[in-house]
């Protein structure tokens, strides 16, 4: 009987702690609302779509900065991260300053293009080591 208890509280507290950890991975707030617009902005763009990125370029930029200005989590690489998420702010930035400009719709899209590609590299680089696995 002790060895079915003991063996059920192991169970339980293994559960809880992965619990915890996977929600302190999710829980980075200002990144989902930083690619909510993100998506809406850059899946367009790929159907030559570009007034959602012209409508939404300023969002673009303050969820950028605020993702930027926000605490780590658990399960990224605080160092790694940081210079990336500065260059994604510049980026975000030259895309808002190119919409304000009315440049062409192949230099907006080159921009958002370039844009997503600095968001993949935060998901695939930022990561602590151990989170790859």
């Amino acid at each position: 009987m002790k060895s079915k208890i003991l063996y059920l509280t192991t169970v339980v507290m293994l559960f809880i702690s992965t619990s915890l950890m996977a929600q302190e991975k999710k829980d980075w707030k200002e990144m989902h609302l930083f690619h909510a617009v993100m998506g809406k902005t850059f899946h367009s763009a790929e159907e030559g779509k570009l007034q959602p990125l012209k409508d939404s370029s300023i969002a673009l930029v303050t969820r950028a900065q605020a993702w930027q200005k926000s605490k780590v989590p658990t399960g990224y690489n605080a160092t790694v991260t940081a210079p990336i998420l500065k260059k994604l702010v510049a980026k975000c930035t030259e895309v808002q300053k190119a919409v304000a400009a009315k440049k062409d719709d192949k230099t907006l899209t080159q921009l958002i293009t370039e844009a997503h590609d600095i968001f993949h590299e935060i998901m695939e680089k930022c990561r602590k080591e151990e989170d790859h696995h």
